[in-house]
C-alpha cells in the first residue's frame, strides 16, 4: 500500500501547502472528494455552477438592494433546485461532497455554503466563509453592514445583528461575545474544518482507508501540530502503513506529552512487529 499519495493533481490544494491565499474552495472541496471517488470528474459540477449563475443573472442585476440579490440566490438554490440542509448529511461524507450535495439536495452547512459561494462568485458577488461556533455561513459585505446567508436552512439571509443574536442563543453566549466569531475566515481555515468534518464522520465509522486520505491533509497543512502527525502515524497502523507509522511515532515521542508516552511507545512497539512480519 502506498504511503504518500501523490497531489500532483489538486492544484488548489498545493496552493494552500504554498500559503497561497487565492483559492477556489470549489474545486478544493472536489479535490478532497476525488480521494474517496478517484475517477470524479469536476467538469459537471462546475457546468451546474456556471448555468445557475446564468440562470437568475437578471433577477440580480435586477435587484433593488444587495439583500435581494442575496435572496435571488438563495431562492434559486433552495427553492427552485430544493438543495438545502438536514441533520441525515452530517453521518453521510456525502453531505461535504459537493458535486453529490448537487445530486442528493443535501449537505451540511460548510458544503452548501461554498455551494451558494461559487455560484455567487460566477455572479461577481462576493460571498466569503464564515466558521462560526456549531455552524458555518456566508458573509456579504454590503453597503448597509455585513449580511450573512445560512445555507443550511435554506438560505435565509441575515443581518449583523440577527446573526450574531441567532449564534450567540446556540452557544449560550452573548451577541457581543460572538461577534469576533463572524469574521470572515481565511481558505486554510475553512479547508481544515472541511477534512476536521470528515475526519470525525470517517473515525466514527472506523473508515480508516478514507479516513487516512483525511488525516494525511491535515497533517500536511499544519507540519508542526502534534496531534496531526500522532492521529496520522495511529491511522497508519490502522491501514498497514507500519513503516510510515513507525516515522511518525518516533518523531512524535520526541515531543509528546508525558502522559501519552507509554501508549505511544506500545504503538511503535507494534509497528515494529508488523514490519517484522512483512520482512
Amino acid at each position: 500500500m502506498s504511503s504518500e499519495p501523490d497531489y500532483n493533481y489538486d492544484s488548489e490544494f498545493v496552493k494552500l501547502l504554498t500559503r497561497r491565499t487565492d483559492i477556489d474552495l470549489a474545486a478544493v472541496a472536489l479535490e478532497v472528494a476525488r480521494d474517496a471517488e478517484p475517477e470524479l470528474s469536476f467538469l459537471p459540477t462546475f457546468r451546474w455552477l456556471d448555468a445557475r449563475a446564468e440562470e437568475i443573472a437578471g433577477a440580480v442585476a435586477r435587484a433593488k438592494s444587495e439583500a435581494e440579490a442575496l435572496r435571488e440566490l438563495s431562492d434559486c438554490i433552495a427553492s427552485q433546485h430544493g438543495i438545502f440542509g438536514d441533520a441525515d448529511a452530517y453521518s453521510r461524507p456525502e453531505g461535504s461532497f459537493l458535486h453529490r450535495v448537487i445530486q442528493t439536495k443535501r449537505g451540511i452547512p460548510l458544503s452548501l455554503s461554498l455551494l451558494y459561494a461559487a455560484v455567487a462568485e460566477r455572479l461577481g458577488m462576493e460571498l466569503r466563509g464564515v466558521a462560526a461556533p456549531m455552524h458555518f455561513l456566508t458573509r456579504y459585505e454590503s453597503i448597509e453592514g455585513p449580511l450573512f446567508i445560512d445555507a443550511f436552512n435554506r438560505g435565509r439571509v441575515l443581518t449583523y445583528g440577527e446573526c450574531a443574536q441567532w449564534i450567540g442563543e446556540m452557544v449560550g453566549q452573548s451577541p457581543e461575545s460572538i461577534q469576533p466569531s463572524l469574521r470572515s475566515a481565511r481558505p486554510r481555515t475553512i479547508v481544515i474544518r472541511m477534512l476536521n468534518n470528515l475526519k470525525t464522520l470517517y473515525s466514527r465509522q472506523q473508515n480508516w482507508a478514507d479516513a487516512w486520505n483525511v488525516q494525511h491533509r491535515l497533517a500536511a497543512l499544519q507540519p508542526g501540530a502534534y496531534g496531526e502527525r500522532r492521529d496520522l502515524a495511529l491511522m497508519s497502523l490502522q491501514t498497514n502503513r507500519p513503516g510510515h507509522a513507525i516515522d511518525l511515532l518516533q518523531s512524535c515521542i520526541s515531543d509528546c506529552p508525558d502522559d501519552e508516552r507509554q501508549t505511544l511507545l506500545r504503538h511503535l512497539d507494534e509497528a515494529s512487529h508488523q514490519v517484522a512480519l512483512l520482512n
